[in-house]
């Protein structure tokens, strides 16, 4: 698998993550932390499965991070 994903969305991708998962530990307790774990994953990884199934690549983007 290529990385598809820019450095920025990457770490956009890790904090959004963090960020609903985090919601699933606090109070009140929400669902919302199994949503966080597609973007946590996906950043870490760099490739995102669904831009692979439209063709997309974000990869040659500006890098700025």
């Amino acid at each position: 698998m290529s990385v598809n994903e820019s450095n920025l969305e990457r770490v956009l991708r890790i904090l959004i993550g963090l960020v609903l998962i985090s919601l699933a530990v606090g109070e009140p307790r929400t669902m919302w932390g199994l949503l966080g774990v597609f973007p946590l994953l996906t950043g870490a990884d760099g490739y995102c499965p669904i831009y692979r199934l439209l063709g997309w690549s974000h990869a040659s983007a500006t890098h700025w991070i």
